[in-house]
């Protein structure tokens, strides 16, 4: 079993209701959700284009999936995971947007966010004694021979090759696509995103995913605000 320290939006935001749509699965309660029709991808293709990022669920990686350190217990991750995130304070992205990543498309800020990546660095650092060491086989399915130096070193030094100056926050709309299918997923995720995209994102939890079963699909396990607590029930007092 792995885990996942990562940002989603709460389950009632409308871009979680869109992204489950699209992907096909609700990350939040793990179930299959039956896509809708969209002009210019059948059914079949979207569930095609979509099957690698449905098996994780929408979500940004804040520290990617690993497993538990012989001596620490799910307990004390949720424990230190809570009271990390009081430490911290919200804030937001100002807007998402639908880009090509490589062969991928993700939800990417449009303008960069040091926030995001000092979040992610910050998790990154504070979470390492948590992970069990990369086996051999962890270690090739990361395709080191495909990695630049600093990726190589990220890899052994925080277990994953794209952290710290590598780190690129996206949000995963899709596996590979063809070059030829580009315009056409493109188009379509346009079409269904960016209704919901108008906004600022707030980011104000980390979402802990966790992983069911060995290999299985993705869910969020808890969610756990960011600020401290007299800050959050300030925010949410009605005035008298």
């Amino acid at each position: 079993m792995r885990y996942a320290i990562c940002f989603t939006p709460p389950a009632s935001d409308p871009l979680s209701h869109v992204a489950a749509n699209w992907l096909g699965r609700n990350v939040f309660s793990g179930e299959l959700v039956e896509p809708s029709a969209i002009r210019g991808l059948g059914i079949h293709e979207i569930a095609f284009h979509t099957a690698v990022p449905r098996r994780y669920g929408f979500h940004g990686a804040l520290k990617a999936p690993f497993r538990l350190a012989a001596d620490i217990s799910e307990a004390q991750l949720l424990r230190e995971l809570m009271r990390f995130c009081g430490t911290l304070a919200p804030f937001r992205i100002s807007q998402l947007e639908v880009a090509r990543t490589g062969d991928f498309y993700s939800l990417v800020p449009s303008l960069p966010c040091e926030q995001v990546h000092y979040l992610a660095s910050a998790i990154v650092q504070h979470f390492d004694h948590f992970r069990a060491p990369l086996s051999d086989a962890d270690i090739e399915r990361s395709d080191p021979g495909g990695l630049s130096a600093a990726q190589f070193t990220n890899l052994h030094r925080w277990g994953c090759p794209y952290v710290m100056d590598e780190f690129r926050f996206h949000m995963p709309l899709s596996g590979p696509i063809d070059h030829r299918d580009m315009p056409r997923v493109e188009q379509a995720l346009r079409s269904v995103f960016e209704p919901v995209l108008s906004s600022p994102i707030q980011v104000s939890n980390v979402a802990l995913l966790m992983e069911e079963g060995n290999g299985g699909p993705f869910r969020v396990h808890s969610l756990h605000p960011i600020g401290k607590v007299s800050a959050r029930k300030e925010r949410v007092a009605v005035p008298a």
